[in-house]
């Protein structure tokens, strides 16, 4: 049986989905959430009777998760609750003479995963509830909240060929280990090299190469991704026609890569990719054909310009 509770009583928070399984042993509610939502566990007794007087204990394996004792619990003074938990467990004060011993955990981690026991050891006869809490994973921007989650990546221009523009996209210092790829604006993966791993004390730097090709748009992401930490990160370029244009002029690309130790903005490149359009169209009118190629002049490296 599967329902979505939406409301417990008189409080309306969210819940998840919960399913209820009975194979062999004793019935185990499961309650399905995202991380970073607030989520209720149920536990409530069938015959309604008022347990403010009573005591109820929340654990989870080994863990104190909430304990209430006629009026004392972990939010008041009592001590002993789980380090895990401590600020964000609580119950409902006003249900209890309903016999509901209901808790919110709040901001849910995916370390709160896992199978919990509400117990009433001083009833006759003894009565614990078993719930299952699912945590599921919500990857998000968490750079500054979480150290070592990296932050934008950088992206740049490596070099320009008859395959194509090549971007480069690269983090630094971070950890866990990030995974990256490359996607056009359709959310499609693009295909890319090897990544290019360096690590030093457990934090790493990785860069991944990817030779694009025109689209519609033009624009490609970076994403970036550390699972252990439900981390994600993205930035995106948007390249000029100019540069998937005129093929002819392979040269563009062979002084991108040639003239230029490091990698070049958008701007640097097409300053470039004119200069060597200009060179060639003279160098056509210029200079004798020799079994079908052209001698290049010689000339100064340009500055660089970025």
């Amino acid at each position: 049986m599967k329902l979505l509770l939406s409301s417990l009583c008189l409080h309306t928070l969210f819940v998840g989905i919960l399913a209820r399984t009975n194979g062999n042993g004793p019935d185990v509610v499961t309650v399905i959430v995202k991380q970073g939502s607030d989520v209720i566990l149920p536990c409530s007794l069938s015959t309604k009777e008022n347990i403010t007087s009573k005591l109820f204990d929340w654990k989870k394996g080994g863990q104190e998760v909430f304990m209430y004792d006629g009026g004392t619990h972990y939010n008041n003074g009592r001590s002993g609750q789980d380090e895990q938990f401590k600020g964000r467990v609580s119950h409902f004060p006003g249900e209890l003479k309903s016999g509901n011993a209901s808790i919110i955990i709040q901001n849910t981690r995916m370390e709160d995963g896992g199978n919990y026991t509400c117990d009433f050891p001083r009833l006759q006869p003894r009565q614990i509830f078993h719930i299952k809490l699912v945590v599921e994973r919500t990857f998000k921007d968490r750079s500054g909240e979480i150290t070592g989650a990296v932050s934008k990546p950088y992206i740049t221009i490596v070099n320009v060929t008859e395959d194509g523009v090549q971007l480069k996209c690269e983090v630094r210092d971070a950890f866990p280990q990030p995974k990256l790829h490359w996607q056009d604006s359709d959310g499609n993966v693009l295909p890319a090299e090897e990544p290019q791993v360096s690590e030093r004390g457990g934090h790493y730097n990785v860069s991944l190469y990817s030779t694009v090709t025109s689209t519609t748009t033009n624009r490609f992401s970076c994403v970036v991704k550390q699972e252990d930490i439900s981390h994600i990160v993205n930035a995106e370029i948007t390249l000029p026609d100019k540069l998937f244009e005129d093929k002819s002029y392979p040269v563009a690309g062979a002084w991108i890569g040639g003239w230029f130790s490091g990698a070049l903005t958008v701007a640097a490149v097409l300053v470039l990719f004119e200069v060597a359009k200009y060179i060639m169209k003279h160098r056509k009118k210029d200079s004798p054909q020799k079994n079908g190629s052209y001698t290049v002049p010689s000339m100064q490296p340009l500055n660089p310009l970025v």
